[in-house]
């Protein structure tokens, strides 16, 4: 039997305080008002500030993803919900939830994006709006009840400079990167995850000039761009009865009809990783793509990893990288802040790929 969702959940029983404490992070509780939260636990008004992400969608998660510059909200369950705010995950004392709430609110999410999760389902990712990412996984996948993975995208249409400002890069950085840009050169972006690798990227797109046409292509769609012309291709997952899919390796060939100026992939996962090689190698330049690596010296074997799953051996990885990416990027995570801590550029060491740092 399907769960119901509350129309007067216990999690919105508390009043936020005052935006002084709540920018604090370890003060106060914080929840959504009850005047603001209708039948389906939605608020009627709920725009992030300073972009068009529309927050409403989360459902009573909204005041805490309007709470400050957040960046990721997790629901574990009974346990509680966690914010970051850019310094690391704390929990939230104002926010209670029994199991039954939990999954009902996960199960609502994943409606508002088009999909269906339960036992036979029970790790699914979508997309609301305009870039917020849900990712959700139910028992028994899951071993400490129903979890919710939240990405806000707060940081959209930052530009290099903001970055700069915000000490993400410093100056030489700065204008290396513009340098990058204007000489069409092809960058992946590399880091852990959370380290700003789509912020960073975004910034870098945003500086393209106006008559380029940027056609990207993700799992989930997530990169925000400021940039006039930019069109947007997401992947597919299976239906229920197993068909429909539609990867990030086919989508790159469809990507290639398109005339792009400028191809992006958000996160080189599989088997794109090919294709992705390829178009580059053939005269796609100014191109993009990210890539999760522990570290700048990692980047060579994370690409021959993902080059075997596409029936690459090390040698064709390693020549096809070397010509196709001018420039790496590096993000880390350092107490809370995330910095550009690497450049480097791909070397070719006898028949492996090998990196130097810049």
């Amino acid at each position: 039997m399907s769960i119901p969702f509350v129309a007067s959940p216990s999690w919105t029983t508390r009043q936020p305080r005052s935006a002084a404490e709540l920018c604090g992070g370890d003060t106060g509780d914080a929840a959504g008002a009850d005047a603001a939260v209708g039948p389906a636990g939605e608020s009627a008004d709920a725009t992030t500030a300073g972009s068009s992400i529309d927050l409403s969608m989360l459902g009573p998660l909204e005041p805490f993803a309007a709470d400050g510059p957040v960046t990721d909200l997790f629901v574990n369950g009974e346990q509680g919900l966690w914010v970051d705010r850019g310094a690391g995950a704390r929990h939230e004392p104002g926010w209670f939830a029994d199991e039954a709430e939990v999954r009902a609110l996960a199960v609502r999410l994943i409606a508002r994006g088009g999909r269906h999760v339960d036992e036979a389902t029970p790790a699914v990712d979508v997309r609301l709006g305009r870039g917020i990412r849900v990712h959700v996984v139910l028992p028994p996948v899951s071993a400490t009840g129903t979890l919710i993975s939240v990405r806000v995208p707060r940081t959209a249409g930052l530009s290099l400079a903001a970055l700069a400002h915000a000490g993400m890069l410093d100056e030489s950085q700065q204008q290396r990167l513009a340098e990058a840009v204007a000489a069409r050169e092809n960058v992946l972006v590399t880091g852990a995850g959370g380290t700003g690798k789509t912020t960073l990227l975004a910034a870098m797109l945003g500086e393209a000039p106006g008559h380029e046409r940027i056609v990207v292509i993700e799992d989930v769609a997530e990169l925000q761009i400021a940039h006039p012309h930019v069109v947007a291709l997401e992947a597919r997952q299976a239906n229920l009865e197993g068909t429909g899919r539609v990867g990030l390796d086919a989508l790159l060939r469809e990507a290639l009809r398109m005339r792009p100026d400028r191809l992006v992939v958000g996160e080189c996962r599989g088997a794109e990783l090919r294709e992705l090689l390829a178009a580059l190698n053939t005269g796609h330049d100014g191109g993009a793509g990210t890539l999760h690596a522990n570290s700048l010296a990692d980047v060579p074997a994370r690409l021959e990893a993902l080059g075997a799953t596409a029936g690459l051996s090390p040698d064709a990885v390693s020549r096809q990288t070397v010509s196709a990416f001018d420039l790496v990027l590096h993000l880390e995570r350092v107490a809370g802040r995330r910095r550009l801590a690497q450049l480097g550029r791909f070397a070719q060491q006898g028949d492996r790929l090998g990196i130097e740092p810049l």
